[in-house]
């Protein structure tokens, strides 16, 4: 009987472990990795990293129909969960990254300053080079979506401090796709967003690629 009630126990314990909270958008980059099991990734090829404005971005392909591209953009995540993934997000071979991401660190916390931000960046940079020391790495500026209007200020003084740092660095750009987005007055255009007015619409994407053409490898 105290056989049976320790194996029970330990059935319990083993159940109760298996099933405990995996760190957030753990699921993601596990569904990455069935994909690349499923069908080996393109070596080569333009890497996309970064939170939902590339996660959405699904047709991107057909944005860039001559370049090769993997998007491993992921739900709402942050320059923070960037470097949590940092082993599984650059298991790749590509001959260029493209990194958007920073927008949800301010909404995360909305008294975040943009140093913090910015020190995360060059956190994930960092990890970048330490495994392609050669390779082109270009940051995308983070966009003044509307529903965040109130965060503009440190997310403009985030964009110019990684830009400075970008210019430092050795095949790095930093594309600004603010500018395009706004209209003939320098106002954001609201009608490049959807009802969230957050994530953008396909002529947003359109827009994104105009600027960021010249730079794809």
């Amino acid at each position: 009987m105290k056989k049976m009630l320790s194996a029970f126990l330990l059935l319990t314990f083993a159940l109760f472990f298996s099933q405990e909270k995996k760190p957030m958008y753990w699921q993601d980059i596990q569904n990455f990795k069935k994909l690349d099991q499923e069908n080996a990734p393109p070596k080569d090829a333009i890497l996309l990293i970064g939170s939902s404005s590339f996660t959405k971005w699904t047709d991107v392909a057909n944005y860039f129909p001559t370049k090769t591209i993997i998007n491993r953009g992921f739900g709402g995540s942050r320059l923070t969960d960037l470097n949590y993934y940092a082993n599984d997000l650059l298991n790749y071979e590509p001959k260029q990254i493209i990194i958007y991401c920073g927008e949800n660190d301010f909404a995360d916390d909305d008294k975040l300053k943009a140093d913090v931000v910015v020190e995360r960046f060059k956190t994930f940079y960092q990890k970048v080079r330490q495994k392609f020391p050669k390779i082109e790495v270009d940051y995308i500026s983070i966009k003044y979506s509307p529903s965040r209007e109130k965060l503009w200020p440190q997310m403009k003084e985030a964009n110019k401090k990684i830009a400075k740092f970008m210019k430092k660095q050795k095949n790095s750009e930093f594309i600004d796709i603010t500018g395009v987005m706004n209209d003939a007055n320098g106002n954001i255009r609201k009608e490049l967003f959807v009802e969230d007015m957050l994530h953008m619409t396909p002529e947003g994407y359109k827009l994104w690629t105009s600027v960021m053409n010249p730079y794809m490898k």
